[in-house]
């Protein structure tokens, strides 16, 4: 067989073993170390490319761009046990709560204000759900509304920055866009900065949250019933000074993280360790910080963070037998030869990242699609801002799309037993086409994504 049958059949492998079940990290790894043995033993694959390995993982590991990860899940995990979110949900629903759609209105607008202070989709979903959905429920919302709501406010933590899918992505975005220029001739090549994706992602986030509320104040206009006013009389009355005291913590941190990334006052990382020592110090002025607490945020740190990171070294494995069977050209091969150029290239691997999106994980989809794919994307002349911040709104639909979107999952976790899993199904559907309608706004006017990084370079 040729190398690219080896490929194809790796990558088969790899998909109906993540289908399964198995734990990504492992599944990576092994279908890497089988395909390698069998390939051995019939003289298809040559051994040496797997003396590569350990400069890969050493490479991980020594990576600085890689520490924001752990910083910004543990920032996210200190916010969310702070009761941050809590706070804002109930003074933005007592705010908003008299107009039509109004609940549904302040669960997005949270959303938005926890994505560019969190960027944590399963702590954002399990608080929403928790304390917005009975609300919404009992006061008349239709549940596909609510629970549609709910998990697209959630998922804008992966657009809006700082976000971890936007971390992985400068990453993996960087290498490729190196082996791009390298395959051309360029031996002095430029890479993709982490804070270019922040600011490229940002219009993008806001133009999606735009979007959502369109269709929420559309939805309360055209069907009254599904999306009720709160009655005067049950809506608590509030002042500036409670709006203010709810947005100081979660703008602070905004203006702290994200401006600082923006107008080059700090790296990505460094910006994440003063968004986390920020989020201790508003836990502790919250009285909700103390050793338990504490220990609980590092434990999930540890957690999430491990998971990253062993799938780093999975998917290092995995690329290194890809590209000893030859199909790291058989994929550019494709590409090039696709009808449309570039255009026909980049829509063949968006349909093919949405659609793995119904059945896989967006971490999967950034460390086993992306560096196949993007090395000849880029080659074609695609700008790697643009691509990466397209990637990444594509990547958010895989919250959402049944029947395995994480948002899903955390919302049916902490419904009510009263909504219907196919309540939740039906209400996300309008959501994703909105995140479809984003990805063909981004085509038409790429400027939405390039337009900012350019500006804040010539600061």
């Amino acid at each position: 067989m040729s190398g690219g049958v080896w490929a194809v059949l790796m990558f088969l492998g790899l998909c109906t073993a993540l289908t399964l079940g198995y734990p990504v990290a492992f599944t990576l790894a092994g279908v890497g170390l089988i395909f390698a043995a069998i390939g051995s033993a019939l003289g298809a694959f040559d051994p040496a490319f797997l003396e590569a390995l350990p400069n890969r993982v050493f490479g991980t590991m020594s990576n600085d761009t890689l520490v924001a990860v752990p910083l910004f899940v543990f920032m996210g995990v200190m916010l969310e046990r702070a009761r941050i979110a809590e706070r804002l949900l109930l003074t933005m629903g007592a705010l908003f709560g008299g107009l039509r759609g109004g609940l549904a209105i302040s669960v997005m607008l949270v959303g938005a204000v926890l994505a560019a202070s969190t960027g944590i989709v399963g702590a954002t979903v399990t608080t929403m759900g928790l304390l917005a959905l009975p609300t919404m429920l009992r006061y008349g919302y239709d549940a596909r509304l609510a629970s549609g709501t709910i998990c697209a406010a959630g998922t804008l933590g992966q657009i809006i920055p700082p976000s971890v899918i936007l971390v992985l992505l400068g990453d993996v975005l960087s290498n490729a866009y190196q082996q791009a220029q390298l395959k051309q001739g360029i031996y002095a090549p430029k890479t993709v900065a982490v804070g270019d994706l922040f600011s490229g992602a940002l219009i993008p986030g806001m133009v999606l949250v735009a979007l959502y509320l369109v269709y929420i104040l559309w939805t309360a206009w055209r069907h009254p019933e599904r999306a009720p006013a709160i009655p005067a009389a049950e809506r608590s009355a509030i002042g500036p000074s409670d709006l203010i005291k709810a947005l100081v913590a979660p703008l602070g941190l905004i203006l702290a993280v994200l401006g600082s990334i923006l107008y080059g006052f700090a790296t990505p990382t460094e910006a994440a360790a003063v968004g986390a020592v920020g989020a201790m110090l508003f836990g502790l002025l919250n009285r909700e910080l103390n050793l338990t607490r504490l220990r609980e945020v590092m434990q999930q740190t540890v957690l999430v963070s491990s998971m990253v990171f062993m799938i780093l070294i999975g998917a290092a494995l995995f690329s290194l037998v890809f590209r000893g069977f030859g199909g790291d050209d058989a994929v550019h091969a494709l590409l090039s030869d696709l009808p449309g150029g570039k255009w026909g290239a980049l829509l063949a691997v968006s349909l093919v990242m949405f659609l793995l999106g119904f059945v896989i994980d967006f971490i999967e989809i950034i460390f086993v699609v992306v560096p196949l794919t993007a090395p000849t994307l880029l080659a074609l002349g695609i700008d790697p801002v643009w691509l990466g911040v397209l990637f990444a709104v594509n990547l958010q639909t895989s919250f959402l799309t049944p029947p395995f979107g994480f948002a899903l999952f955390y919302l049916r976790g902490v419904a009510p037993p009263t909504l219907r899993t196919v309540d939740i199904y039906r209400g996300v559907m309008p959501f994703i086409a909105l995140q479809v309608l984003m990805l063909v706004i981004l085509c038409l006017w790429p400027a939405l994504a390039t337009w900012l990084p350019g500006v804040m370079a010539t600061r």
